[in-house]
């Protein structure tokens, strides 16, 4: 996930010399990568602690809530620190609260206590929210403006892959030989935290050697956003998408291990939540093409509305029809949060900056959704609970709609 992000030097000073740009976008998506891993990876960690610690499902998903609950509370906190610290400063700080969230997690399984990793995970989502907050802009002014949204959409299909791999990465180690111990977790954090303190590394050297590297940010608050109805309800659909689309993911492994649907161990079963995130890369690609094409409005209405009968038919089917079905939705997951967040900020001017925090603060959602649906699993079970994540989607079908007639009305005005 990505958001966007104008700014304006206040100093004057001229965006990273061409010759860096390169270098520089290229440093920056390894942090994209580095992110959808670790969020993605979540998706292994909740059955993992599941059982070892013999937690309900509502208990599993407080996963989910501490780790998008840092985008809410830790947002606010990130911009006021960027302004005071910069971008690139802001990214090395970002990647050394995630490399301390990573290593929280050895003291947590050789303690045996869920609260540790509860906080651990908090941690690491603090420095991922201060990694989007800074990284996100700083990407947008790495070369021309009109060429922004391409470096984007590329910075975000780097994120996919991240989510697509997470997955696999997790069902090798934390399923694999130490599976169904506390300790199984050491290794693969210890690991995440040494490749991203070698990235920080990378990011301080980065920091000496260009010059202007670290842009201004224009903090002159004008006007509300309150009066602007699109960006609002833009929020809240933001919050729905990301619910739905981490609510589902979260509940795979359990998914697919019910005999009914596929009767997997977790291993198996965690290799297949890969499918459900490589979906979303692909379809990003393609959507990218029908958005070019086609009003991106009513390609999100579309992608919508071929959710929810996906949804529906896992919840009405069972076997490998119910399967395929629930990882088929992340196809169409694809080009919901770049699309709701363009259609919300458009034409917010000076704004824009202050609705893309604004926007950054709905991924709260991803905190609050599982833990609504691990409610309803525990009373329905795990297939009925799916019905959670179909009210987002047929909410945000009618965002689309709603997002597309204030477009024409404003157009026509």
């Amino acid at each position: 996930m990505a958001f966007v992000s104008s700014t304006t030097p206040q100093n004057g000073s001229a965006a990273p010399a061409q010759s860096h740009q390169q270098l520089l976008f290229g440093a920056m998506t390894s942090l994209f990568f580095i992110w959808g891993f670790i969020t993605a990876l979540n998706d292994i960690l909740i059955p993992h602690l599941k059982g070892i610690f013999d937690l309900s499902y509502t208990q599993a998903m407080l996963v989910q809530f501490c780790f998008f609950g840092a985008y809410f509370l830790v947002s606010p906190l990130a911009g006021v620190l960027i302004a005071r610290i910069g971008y690139l400063r802001g990214i090395i700080f970002g990647l050394s609260t995630m490399a301390t969230g990573c290593l929280l997690f050895y003291p947590a399984s050789s303690l045996e206590q869920y609260a540790l990793f509860l906080l651990a995970l908090f941690v690491l989502a603090s420095g991922i929210t201060i990694l989007q907050v800074s990284a996100n802009p700083f990407v947008a002014r790495l070369g021309p403006e009109r060429t922004a949204a391409s470096r984007l959409n590329l910075a975000q299909a780097l994120n996919s892959l991240g989510h697509t791999l997470g997955p696999l990465f997790g069902s090798l180690l934390i399923f694999g030989a130490a599976a169904g111990t506390h300790e199984a977790v050491q290794l693969p954090y210890l690991l995440l935290a040494a490749v991203i303190g070698i990235i920080a590394v990378g990011f301080i050297f980065l920091g000496g050697k260009v010059k202007h590297a670290d842009m201004g940010v224009d903090h002159r608050h004008k006007g509300s956003l309150l009066s602007h109805k699109r960006l609002l309800l833009g929020a809240l659909a933001i919050f729905l998408y990301v619910g739905a689309e981490v609510s589902i993911g979260s509940f795979l492994v359990n998914y697919f291990a019910e005999p009914s649907i596929g009767g997997l161990d977790e291993k198996s079963a965690a290799e297949l939540v890969s499918w459900y995130w490589g979906g979303a890369m692909i379809g990003r690609f393609a959507g990218a093409a029908l958005t070019r094409r086609f009003n991106p409005a009513m390609v999100l209405a579309a992608n919508a509305v071929f959710a929810n009968l996906l949804l529906m038919l896992t919840i009405v089917s069972s076997g490998e029809l119910a399967l395929v079905a629930v990882l088929a939705v992340g196809f169409f997951n694809s080009i919901m949060f770049p699309t709701i967040f363009t259609l919300a900020i458009e034409g917010l001017g000076e704004l824009t900056s202050r609705g893309s925090g604004l926007l950054c603060q709905a991924i709260v959602g991803g905190a609050l959704l599982p833990v609504i649906q691990g409610v309803v699993a525990d009373n329905v079970g795990v297939q009925l609970s799916f019905i959670v994540p179909t009210f987002c989607y047929f909410y945000i079908c009618w965002y689309a709609f709603f997002a597309r007639n204030r477009m024409n009305g404003e157009t026509a005005s």
